[in-house]
């Protein structure tokens, strides 16, 4: 797919989860996926959307469309139009839209060192980090995660379908290990995270070469990397989720972190409502 000009720009919808305008939601995939779009200055617009509709089966998803044609070898067709296409996974949608030329690769110019500290620092959040959040997330605080994820089932089929989660969630981290833990081991290895991506960001803005109020980045760049999305997405999501209390006080603690995210929203998201600090 071409890269795009000024008359042929797409139109982008966010499925989010949450029907929250003007809010984060407490997904960290999809406001990685938002600030994706943001750091490029890629407008969209944002609905609820539902899971049986998502092309992975998963939030967040998107609908492209766009008025030039586009490949949909990694896409889920819709309707009669070659131009409207379903997109899955905060990643491989990303992937996809640098691809066509409507996102910048961010991590094109860095060197091969570069490029696996920030894949490594992905992968230190996703799996690492999420499998810790969520089971602070749905075996700790389970009625809360429950209600505000499944906020669109009405009771009592919520009920129903929520020990179904439960159970799934419950397995999974057994068989992932981190069911098999207790919660002070838990909480040890949350805090040596965010305590470690703390100390690097207060780093990288020690190396700071930009203004003392714009945002700096995890590698100390000059521009984001995919790495910022993610992490900046760990972050808030933690920040703004009342199912993660724990986490929310360990963020708190870290200047650097609070730091970091307050400059990104400040710069990219002055729209949406901020958390309370």
């Amino acid at each position: 797919m071409s890269a795009q000009n000024a008359d042929q720009q797409p139109s982008i919808t966010v499925f989010r989860g949450w029907d929250e305008p003007g809010k984060y939601v407490w997904s960290p995939y999809v406001i990685k996926l938002e600030a994706r779009l943001r750091f490029a200055g890629v407008n969209y617009t944002t609905e609820a959307g539902s899971l049986k509709a998502a092309p992975k089966g998963k939030i967040p998803y998107i609908e492209y469309r766009d008025q030039s044609s586009v490949s949909t070898s990694s896409a889920i067709q819709e309707g009669n139009s070659e131009s409207k296409v379903l997109l899955g996974d905060s990643a491989l949608i990303a992937k996809t839209l640098s691809q066509w030329g409507v996102l910048p690769d961010l991590n094109g110019a860095l060197d091969p060192s570069k490029h696996l500290h920030d894949m490594a620092l992905i992968a230190l959040l996703e799996n690492k980090l999420y499998f810790y959040s969520t089971w602070e997330r749905w075996i700790q605080h389970y009625y809360e995660m429950r209600d505000h994820t499944l906020w669109a089932i009405p009771y009592p089929i919520r009920v129903v379908v929520g020990l179904m989660v439960y159970r799934k969630n419950n397995a999974l981290l057994h068989a992932q290990g981190t069911g098999r833990f207790t919660a002070e081991e838990i909480s040890a290895f949350q805090h040596e995270i965010w305590g470690s991506l703390n100390a690097l960001l207060v780093a990288s803005r020690s190396s700071g070469q930009g203004d003392i109020d714009e945002p700096f980045w995890v590698l100390g760049g000059h521009q984001p990397t995919e790495a910022d999305t993610c992490l900046f997405g760990f972050i808030i999501s933690a920040l703004i989720c009342t199912a993660a209390p724990d986490s929310q006080k360990e963020i708190r603690s870290f200047p650097g972190l609070l730091d970091y995210a307050g400059r990104i929203h400040d710069r990219y998201f002055p729209d949406y409502e901020k958390w309370v600090v």
